[in-house]
């Protein structure tokens, strides 16, 4: 599944207040966010783009990533 994200994906990023948001919604106590996520990119069950998002969805979460600047926004577990 080659997308854009995919081909971007060094240029996945997201803010201090991202880091903070995203590991207390999945429950995560990784050091490296960036990198875990851009693992779970590579290991997507689908990737859909929204308007100005993508979503990825993997391992019983869901990834929102900004389609231009490629911030991760949030994250959140699949319902």
């Amino acid at each position: 599944m080659e997308t854009d994200l995919i081909k971007n994906l060094d240029k996945i990023h997201t803010t201090e207040l991202g880091t903070l948001r995203i590991k207390k919604n999945l429950s995560l106590d990784t050091p490296d966010l960036i990198s875990w996520c851009k693992n779970k990119v590579q290991n997507a069950e689908s990737i859909d783009r929204k308007g100005k998002n993508w979503y990825v969805v993997v391992d019983g979460c869901i990834l929102t990533i900004n389609a231009y600047s490629f911030t991760i926004i949030t994250a959140h577990k699949k319902k």
